[in-house]
């Protein structure tokens, strides 16, 4: 019996099946996009805290997608993994994402989650001012380097010449400059947060206490330039940027922002168990003295459209001073736009 079909009928047919190719189609792509992996990395810093706290499978952000986080220590790790092209986003200072972006690498910085962490941590309770520290022995890291600025360009304001004035004492990581403060080498050191709170761990806890000096955390830079600066009290000192921006789906690195947002709201709202997370997936920092740095960290937070004005007066202190910390250039106007600028 042969069968015979309506064109009408099959017209119809036709329509149906093609409608739940279509469907089953769509619904191959969504799970395919639930189960992407993003890699992400960041250096032993609180811009990294919110990175580890979505990298956490037990966290409760209902992320559509699993999160790799890799930790670079090094300037050397850092340009590795920007010219490697294996990493979707980074958390880098903002005058490194303004010196690759200059060198010709493809990101785009999409916030600031990290405005200064920066202190003097001394052995005398009594330095109050920068000028407390003149002719004083002061260990500082990276020379040359943005928290070096920071400190030359402020003990300028206050009227004092960095090489005259003071001696600088340069190191080759903040792990060094705490270790010589530690040891009774040094009694000033630049540091930055979590260095800070660890350093004042470690003095009060054994053996160390036995050799090490009872420290304070002395000045806090942030306040110093929102004073000189004649402006709020933060710096716009690290943030988040996505390797080439173009290559990726604009509704990808909105999704992703507003997670990393949300998550590191988390980690000041809950800085015992972020600290637990961020000590257990960088075995250096230690739990106590990571949730000390969470509590004296300021929680401002703002896309980079909202810190333009900000960032830019930064940038021209760090070219004034040090034109090769932004890749000897201001970066130009594209590089404040966010994502809303891509075509």
């Amino acid at each position: 019996m042969r069968c015979r079909l309506h064109s009408r009928h099959f017209l119809c047919l036709l329509i149906v099946q093609c409608c739940l190719f279509v469907i089953f189609t769509n619904a191959q792509a969504a799970e395919g996009a639930l189960s992407n992996k993003i890699t992400v990395a960041g250096p032993p810093a609180g811009v990294s805290n919110a990175l580890i706290h979505m990298a956490n499978p037990d966290n409760d952000l209902a992320l559509p997608w699993t999160v790799e986080f890799k930790i670079w220590t090094t300037p050397d790790q850092l340009r590795a993994l920007a010219l490697e092209g294996n990493i979707d986003f980074i958390a880098l200072p903002t005058n490194v994402a303004a010196n690759l972006y200059n060198k010709g690498v493809d990101l785009k910085l999409l916030n600031i989650s990290q405005w200064g962490a920066l202190w003097i941590v001394s052995r005398h309770p009594d330095k109050q001012s920068l000028k407390d520290f003149k002719h004083e022995r002061l260990a500082v890291p990276f020379r040359a380097d943005m928290p070096d600025i920071v400190l030359t360009h402020l003990l300028h304001k206050e009227g004092l010449d960095s090489r005259n004035d003071l001696e600088l004492h340069y190191t080759a990581t903040p792990i060094e400059a705490m270790q010589l403060l530690i040891t009774r080498r040094v009694d000033h050191a630049l540091l930055a947060e979590p260095a800070v709170s660890m350093a004042l761990r470690k003095t009060h806890s054994f053996p160390l206490s036995a050799i090490s000096p009872e420290l304070h955390r002395s000045i806090d830079l942030q306040e110093r330039w929102g004073q000189l600066m004649h402006t709020a009290a933060r710096i716009p000192q690290a943030g988040i940027a996505v390797f080439q921006p173009n290559d990726k789906d604009p509704l990808l690195i909105e999704s992703f922002l507003n997670q990393y947002e949300a998550a590191n709201q988390w980690c000041y709202e809950h800085p015992q168990k972020c600290a637990a997370e961020v000590s257990t997936a960088i075995s250096m920092l230690a739990e106590q003295a990571v949730e000390d740095a969470i509590r004296h960290q300021n929680p401002y937070y703002a896309r980079i459209e909202l810190a333009r004005t900000e960032l830019q007066d930064f940038f021209e202190v760090l070219y004034e001073n040090n034109a090769a910390s932004l890749g000897n250039a201001l970066p130009p106007q594209e590089f404040y736009e966010g994502i809303a600028s891509r075509p």
